[in-house]
């Protein structure tokens, strides 16, 4: 593979910008693929650097930080998009479409945030949960593409916010177990 993967990173990042500007402009299908696109460079970013023994601090920051961007601009795409009428999002429970997006640009960025919360407060690797990134985006880009992108959202809100509830659950347990010698002060 000719491209670091820091510009692997870079590329998954613009794809996602473009697939929130599809949503934005009323292109749900669009979006969705352009989210399975922009997967494919996620996955491969990781496997790069470790295939060409360059897994760098700074790599998984700056992954780290075009996954929140990336994930919020999807979301306000398609905030966006419903609020300026060009993406038809049907009321769900009584909640507008655009409503959903926004507690599910919420709950990704919690997901992510306890996790670093509490793995800087001395949990070991907190993985626990039932929707990891790639899990959000199947959702969000399968939604997009079988026209249920109302349910996607509900979706990803209902399990984002329930991943939070079982991360700070078990960073509880963990960090509860440690003498406070161990634990780490933010």
């Amino acid at each position: 593979m000719p491209l670091s993967p820091n510009t692997l990173t870079l590329l998954g990042f613009v794809v996602s910008v473009a697939a929130g500007a599809a949503f934005a402009l009323g292109k749900p299908f669009g979006g969705g693929l352009l989210i399975l696109f922009s997967g494919v460079f996620d996955t491969l970013d990781g496997g790069v650097a470790r295939a060409k023994n360059r897994i760098t601090a700074f790599g998984g920051v700056l992954d780290s930080v075009c996954d929140r961007y990336s994930d919020g601009l999807m979301f306000l795409g398609i905030m966006a998009g419903a609020i300026n009428g060009r993406l038809v999002l049907t009321p769900i429970m009584g909640i507008d479409g655009w409503l959903w997006a926004g507690f599910a640009l919420i709950g990704s960025f919690l997901v992510s945030y306890t996790r670093a919360r509490a793995e800087s407060a001395g949990c070991r690797k907190l993985s626990v949960g039932i929707a990891e990134r790639m899990e959000r985006m199947l959702i969000l880009a399968f939604g997009a593409l079988s026209g249920f992108l109302g349910w996607a959202l509900v979706l990803i809100a209902v399990f984002a916010h329930i991943t939070i509830i079982q991360r700070v659950l078990r960073a509880k347990s963990i960090l509860s177990k440690s003498p406070e010698s161990e634990i780490q002060k933010p």
